[in-house]
């Protein structure tokens, strides 16, 4: 079916703003951008789409002088520059807007705006009025009323992600760069985001806007480039393509069936949940699993899933609570007591909760099986590097080796490596909070896969996620959790995109 945009302006003659032809970065083992052009427009949006490892992060970190490419010319308004660091690209007009900004809670709006660049005043001090008023009119500009003199902690999320944003505007911009903006906003937030989208746009800035998420790409692009492996494959106007021939670019085959088909016998209970209950977060959680099945858990933001997987893997404390694995009662009191009955947790937050970052991948996934790596309290690097391309191996990890800093990989392959960590240890039952969020189209149909072949060897999967999509496509069961308690349970046969919705939001049927 043929994309629709909601906003289509009219089509800019302009050259480029800025354009870069035939980058290429190599690092040890690896060519992470081999030959590729990305060209940027004054008053429109450009999508950059690809899968994880495609080379979108290596591309924003060329242009925002923080790595320098190896071959190749980078061109603003048709002349050759330069960014050695990343104070003279911002010279140039090129911010970048990250999914994960780092802000100082301690500071006031303003200087967190204006850190590393406030104005400054006789005597090289920081002149803080013009400070205030230039902090004022810039959050004025994006729509934000926030006052400027304010400490930061005082603020919500939502009004920190414009704090950030307002600090990538501080410099004069002329190229925008928004890398998964969306990511950890509320609907409300992601349409505040859009409409700043438009304001930039009709401000004629040139936008780079990185997203996995075809609707926000359908929805406010107006051109799309594609990256896969490393290399420049495709661009265009975002009217004249289809999703279905973004994803053939972008994966280099088709992708007609994301979820794969099941024939998987459902077995016995192998867990039993009964009157969990927490102080704040859950209560009365009641529910079954069986050998072979796939349970889904929906809930909107604040429904209480991810607290309650905590608590059932040891994480947090429940106030009350019985957990039954084959028909025994077990008690759990931390990770370990889970892991040793069988049960392991892979976190939505893996880059803090679910890996090492800092450590080698190999030393990732051989972290919590290290009894079966070592021999009288030794370690044999053999059998963890065997442990550890084993399982990476079946998750198809991109990486240059397995000795490579798992903090230096994408997203979708960090979740490889974090799922391929519990695997090692031969569970039982393994809980997949939100397993494909941030990942690509190619990297989710990968581990949508291996789920089904998880649980055709007799594994059972707990799966949270908020993506209707995935949970219809890979549920045999749904559970829906709303304001800490279970709404309904549903069968497969019953599920639909309104059903999971209605009952999420609280919402009877008419």
């Amino acid at each position: 079916m043929q994309a629709t945009l909601e906003v289509q302006p009219a089509v800019s003659m302009a050259e480029p703003v800025l354009a870069l032809d035939g980058i290429t970065k190599i690092f040890p083992g690896v060519k992470a951008l081999s030959d590729v052009s990305l060209k940027l427009y004054p008053g429109q949006v450009t999508a950059l789409v690809g899968e994880n490892g495609a080379g979108k992060s290596t591309v924003v970190k060329v242009l925002t002088g923080i790595y320098q490419p190896d071959g190749g010319t980078i061109r603003i308004d048709g002349t050759p520059v330069s960014f050695p660091t990343a104070q003279r690209a911002a010279a140039h007009g090129i911010t970048a807007i990250h999914q994960e900004t780092v802000l100082f809670d301690e500071l006031s709006v303003a200087e967190n705006i204006f850190i590393g660049h406030a104005p400054r005043g006789r005597f090289g001090l920081i002149d803080t009025a013009t400070m205030l008023r230039d902090a004022g009119a810039l959050l004025e500009s994006i729509g934000a009323q926030i006052d400027p003199a304010v400490r930061l902690r005082d603020l919500g999320i939502a009004s920190k992600h414009l704090v950030a944003i307002a600090r990538a505007l501080s410099i004069d911009a002329r190229v925008v760069i928004m890398d998964e903006p969306t990511a950890a906003l509320s609907h409300k937030e992601i349409a505040e985001l859009y409409e700043l989208v438009e304001h930039l746009r009709a401000q004629g800035k040139a936008i780079l806007f990185i997203s996995h998420k075809f609707d926000e790409i359908f929805r406010i692009a107006d051109r799309y480039t594609v990256f896969r492996d490393g290399q420049f494959v495709g661009d265009g106007m975002i009217a004249d393509v289809s999703e279905d021939e973004l994803v053939k670019l972008m994966v280099g085959r088709s992708v007609d069936q994301i979820f794969p088909e099941r024939s998987v016998e459902v077995g016995d209970k192998v867990l039993q949940v009964v009157e969990y209950c927490h102080p704040t977060e859950f209560d009365d959680i009641n529910f079954s699993l069986r050998r072979g099945e796939i349970l889904g858990f929906y809930g909107l933001v604040g429904a209480g899933r991810s607290e309650f997987m905590q608590a059932l893997f040891g994480i947090t404390k429940p106030s009350k609570g019985v957990t039954r694995i084959d028909d025994q009662i077990r008690i759990i009191r931390s990770p370990a007591d889970a892991v040793q009955n069988g049960i392991v947790y892979v976190p939505e937050d893996r880059g803090k909760q679910g890996a090492v970052i800092g450590l080698p991948i190999y030393q990732n996934v051989t972290l919590p099986s290290l009894s079966q790596t070592s021999r009288n309290g030794f370690i044999r690097l053999a059998e963890e590097f065997a442990l550890a391309r084993e399982y990476t191996s079946r998750l198809d990890l991109r990486a240059a080796s397995l000795d490579q800093d798992i903090g230096n990989l994408s997203g979708g392959n960090q979740q490889k490596v974090v799922i391929a960590k519990w695997l090692a240890t031969h569970p039982k039952i393994i809980i997949l909070d939100e397993p494909t969020k941030g990942i690509d189209i190619g990297s989710k149909a990968a581990v949508h896969a291996f789920m089904a072949e998880l649980v055709a060897q007799g594994l059972s999967i707990i799966m949270v996620s908020s993506e209707i999509p995935e949970i219809l496509g890979m549920s045999d069961r749904v559970i829906v959790m709303r304001e800490g308690r279970i709404v309904t349970e549903l069968d497969r046969d019953a599920l639909s995109p309104e059903t999971l919705v209605r009952h999420a939001a609280g919402i009877s049927e008419s």
